[in-house]
């Protein structure tokens, strides 16, 4: 079976932090009556609001992250706004309500904010074939193919693998080449059958909405929301964000602190994974979500449509104990679930392991929102920030320090998941490595070549090749670091010798977690 991906636990945040804090819910269960029917008062907003501030710089002192911005929406105001710390380490420039951010998977319920519009408008359907419009997404077999709808792929529950193409994003592959590969990744019995997070697979159900209206992704994002909404500071398209000044940079931790050392470019993923945004404008977003598609008076999309999008629509974590524990659950775009007093609540993370994280939280009911956005890898600090201000809204208190529960999650999300390359006891040399060089293919990945060079071997892979040195490990098997946001430590190359001893294939460990990681040589 192909490893798990670190990815799509961060759509398991919620699910996770909602286990670990059930059992105080569990065990007492007229405390849990009587938090229900709290609401939230004015007075106990204002608390709340002053104590923001404090909270928000408390937590970002102690996890060193750079930059961050917080809007705050109830009741159809913006009723907190505020930038803290710098756009860049080491450099002038404070972050301001303006400064733009990576959303990262952020961008997916402001995509099917966009792909309501168009539902609303009667462009398209929830339930509309995707190959209707984007006939080169075929997705699983001959049998299910034509019955995969967008609100299959926008619930992530198509049957494709968890990440399906996120491999072929960091090689270097454009959104119309993966979406067109998805046909070879095998969907087994799971459609309409199991949840598993896909950024593709979300993409490919936003560019055929796009479709059905005659435009771009990113033009029809932009006339259809961010226009109406007034958001100057969102673009779904990386090139228009690195053109601005008033930009936060990505940010990993070192040993000397955190270093702006990536740049990010999302656009083959732009609806799942591409739009940047400033809080200023997250806030516009907020008071449409909780307003029933209305802003500043107006309709902007029809509500209904809107609604649909916070509706469950499959499991996403199911219970360890059905018992007792409450399942996770995905919408259109979000996470569906509730916060500890038993108001509904809509969420969403997004991650960049090269550098960002954000958080949105909605309480519908009380019409509550807020969204931190960071421009540092994800340790927990935008989710502890909106669960902390959540807690003060609604129970006068927090209920408990977040920060040390979210950053073990996410700890555990940054294991190597791929196997770990292990030099044997005994090392045998290679053949000489003029064998080993050659074209070598499959039909998801491509061409890969293996090349001499003055020092030993290289591969190379993408539509614009990357290059990689390979270091010998042992016998047949190499191995060489692989480079995006899915790299963690080296990976192993392993060639497999015919007879004459040339090698007839080449199996590369970090392409391997679909199973499609095996490459056949290819006739000179």
């Amino acid at each position: 079976m192909p490893v798990t991906s670190r990815l799509p636990r961060l759509q398991m945040v919620a699910g996770l932090l909602a286990a670990s804090l059930a059992t105080g819910f569990a065990a007492a269960p007229a405390a849990r009556a009587a938090a229900a029917a709290q609401r939230i008062t004015p007075q106990s907003l204002t608390a709340a609001l002053a104590r923001l501030d404090g909270l928000a710089t408390s937590m970002q002192r102690r996890t060193g992250v750079p930059g961050m911005a917080i809007a705050v929406v109830h009741n159809d105001q913006l009723v907190f706004l505020r930038g803290y710390g710098v756009r860049k380490a080491g450099q002038a420039g404070t972050v301001d309500p303006d400064t733009m951010f990576q959303l990262a998977s952020l961008s997916k319920p402001v995509a099917s904010t966009v792909v309501a519009a168009l539902v609303g408008d009667g462009v398209v359907g929830w339930d509309d074939p995707v190959l209707r419009t984007l006939p080169e997404a075929r997705i699983g077999p001959a049998g299910t193919a034509p019955d995969v709808t967008l609100r299959d792929l926008l619930s992530h529950r198509s049957g494709l693998p968890d990440h399906a193409g996120d491999d072929l994003e960091d090689l270097g592959f454009d959104r119309n080449t993966i979406l067109s590969r998805l046909r070879f990744l095998r969907t087994n019995n799971r459609f309409r059958a199991h949840y598993a997070y896909t950024n593709f697979g979300f993409t490919a159900a936003a560019e055929a909405a796009a479709r059905a209206g005659g435009s771009s992704w990113e033009a029809i994002s932009r006339e259809r929301l961010y226009k109406p909404l007034g958001m100057t500071r969102t673009t779904s398209s990386h090139a228009a964000l690195i053109a601005d000044a008033n930009r936060a940079r990505l940010h990993v931790p070192t040993a000397q602190g955190w270093v702006a050392r990536f740049d990010r470019d999302a656009d083959a993923e732009s609806p799942a994974g591409g739009v940047s945004a400033s809080a200023r404008d997250m806030g516009s977003w907020l008071r449409l979500q909780l307003n029933g598609g209305r802003f500043a008076g107006k309709p902007v999309l029809q509500a209904a449509a809107l609604a649909e999008t916070h509706r469950p629509q499959v499991i996403s974590t199911p219970p360890a104990d059905p018992a007792t524990d409450a399942a996770g659950l995905y919408g259109l775009g979000w996470n569906v679930g509730k916060h500890g007093a038993g108001l509904v609540q809509l969420s969403h993370s997004g991650a960049f392991f090269l550098g960002a994280a954000t958080a949105v939280y909605l309480l519908p009911a009380e019409k509550l929102g807020i969204v931190v956005l960071t421009n540092g890898q994800p340790v927990g600090l935008p989710e502890a920030v909106a669960l902390s201000f959540l807690d003060l809204a609604v129970e006068g208190e927090v209920s408990r320090d977040y920060l040390p529960l979210l950053q073990g999650i996410f700890k555990s999300m940054s294991q190597q998941d791929y196997p770990a390359v292990v030099a044997p006891a005994v090392v045998v040399p290679p053949l000489p490595l003029e064998r080993y060089v050659g074209r070598y293919k499959n039909d998801y990945f491509g061409l890969l070549d293996i090349r001499r060079r003055p020092d030993g071997l290289e591969l190379l892979i993408g539509p614009e090749p990357q290059r990689f040195p390979l270091t010998p490990v042992s016998g047949n098997t190499f191995s060489y670091q692989p480079r995006g946001e899915n790299a963690f430590g080296p990976a192993a190359v392993t060639f497999q010798a015919g007879a004459g001893g040339v090698p007839t294939t080449v199996w590369v460990g970090n392409l391997d977690r679909n199973g499609l990681g095996l490459f056949i040589r290819q006739k000179p």
